[in-house]
């Protein structure tokens, strides 16, 4: 198992989290310099929060680990980030962005927009890798819309 997996895999913990507490499983960490500094999973309907996404809550505690708002450091999340998530990692200087699956209805990587290498912006992030654990990510995704489903 590479570094990207074992960072995924704790991203994924982070996802079924966010399931058992009837949030959709997405799961995000922030590494820098080899250590954890933050971690985020949806929280929106346990914040009543529309902007309470893995990736944002994990920027959010990342820039107060730092102390400002730069976080320079690798964001691994278990779905390719949405137009607001893409728009967050480009402003908080995101240095390395890793996810696992695509987002065919809101993917803002590469999917449906190109956010973080659009060269219109001030900044982009210079390392995207895409497609690690895909598999076991969008199997939590499905698995959580199917129970939905039955329910």
């Amino acid at each position: 198992m590479n570094e990207d997996e074992r960072w995924m895999d704790i991203a994924l913990v982070e996802a079924r989290a966010a399931a058992a507490a009837g949030d959709v499983p997405v799961g995000a960490v922030i590494v820098r310099e080899g250590a954890l500094i933050a971690k985020g999973r949806n929280r929106r309907e346990v914040d009543v929060d529309p902007t309470a996404h893995a990736e944002v809550v994990a920027l959010r505690e990342a820039a107060l680990v730092l102390g400002r708002w730069r976080v320079d450091a690798t964001l691994y999340v278990t779905q390719e980030p949405c137009p607001m998530c893409a728009g967050a990692i480009v402003n908080s200087r995101v240095a390395r962005l890793v996810y696992g699956c695509p987002n065919p209805k809101a993917g803002a990587v590469a999917t449906l927009y190109q956010v973080v290498s659009d060269p219109r912006l001030n900044h982009r992030v210079p390392d995207v890798v895409g497609g690690v654990r895909s598999d076991a990510c969008a199997a939590e995704l499905r698995a959580f819309f199917a129970e939905l489903r039955r329910a």
